[in-house]
């Protein structure tokens, strides 16, 4: 048999970033909203772990072990002490290297196909539990909708969402490493106290009336200026975006990804044309949120 997973991007709407920890994380007041941008994992039992992928920029996509789909994979094997011998086939929609979480998704799509093809029985704790230990964004891509996550971003918390929110999001020519982005946030950083991060409370309000005005009143991104330090191009981006109407326009995470919201359908529409047609960004996505978590789309007999 194989099995299907689909899973979402993620924005950040709010990423608050405290300083660097003695482990060189940063704790976080992170609350991300998963957008209709999916990714998804097909899971067949194979000879060994094998992983292939298909899509837009397949090619950047790691086809070894270190790729998040294998290690979620290899993970829960190990727990269940089993031989992780699947085919793991990745079918991209989320942009690679954007800063919105499509390696996290991909192993939370590997982990939760996995789970169903082995039939181990994991319950949702234990599988948000491997998704820590795999990064700091994959438990968010497992539970999808709106969350704000802590510590490193892996503790969540579920929020409220009272309406749907449009999307416009912007790819950009070259991707950003995001262990750079942090590195570059403590340099710009030295010497400053740095506040505990927390959650505003105006954004989380705004999320659970659905009201986008007030959201883009309150949408903030602490990694953007160290974003913008490294890669300075972005800012244009962000520019035109505004100009086409957009009621906010921020980097996405680390970026490279620059995301833009809109008040309506049109307004959407609008702002991705203009973008397109500006010369600052290689290609724009439309999108609404938020989004379900991994979803098991099919589980299927093979021959």
């Amino acid at each position: 048999m194989s099995v299907t997973v689909r899973v979402p991007a993620k924005v950040n709407v709010q990423l608050a970033v405290g300083a660097a920890r003695p482990d060189g994380f940063h704790d976080l007041a992170n609350v991300f909203l998963a957008v209709g941008l999916y990714d998804e994992v097909t899971v067949t039992p194979a000879d060994e772990l094998r992983i292939t992928c298909e899509g837009p920029d397949a090619g950047q996509v790691p086809l070894d072990r270190g790729n998040l789909a294998a290690r979620a994979a290899i993970a829960l094997a190990e727990r269940r002490g089993i031989e992780p011998a699947v085919h793991l086939h990745i079918t991209k929609d989320i942009p690679v290297a954007g800063g919105m979480a499509g390696g996290s998704a991909d192993g939370a799509g590997a982990l939760l196909a996995c789970n169903t093809l082995w039939g181990t029985g994991a319950s949702r704790a234990e599988l948000l539990a491997i998704c820590a230990e795999l990064g700091s964004d994959v438990p968010f891509s497992l539970v999808g909708g709106a969350a704000l996550g802590v510590g490193r971003g892996e503790l969540l918390t579920s929020l409220e969402v009272g309406g749907t929110f449009h999307w416009v999001f912007a790819m950009a020519g070259r991707g950003l490493s995001t262990p750079a982005v942090f590195r570059e946030f403590d340099r710009l950083a030295e010497g400053c106290d740095i506040p505990e991060p927390v959650a505003s409370r105006e954004l989380l309000d705004a999320l659970a009336k659905g009201d986008p005005d007030a959201l883009a009143a309150a949408v903030s991104n602490d990694l953007q200026p160290a974003a913008l330090s490294l890669f300075p191009e972005l800012s244009d981006t962000l520019a035109a975006g505004r100009a086409a109407g957009a009621l906010t326009a921020l980097v996405s995470g680390s970026g490279p990804t620059t995301a833009f919201l809109a008040r309506d359908p049109e307004s959407a529409t609008k702002i991705a044309d203009v973008l397109r047609a500006s010369g600052t960004c290689r290609t724009v996505r439309t999108a609404t949120a938020p989004a379900p978590g991994a979803t098991v789309l099919t589980t299927s007999a093979t021959a």
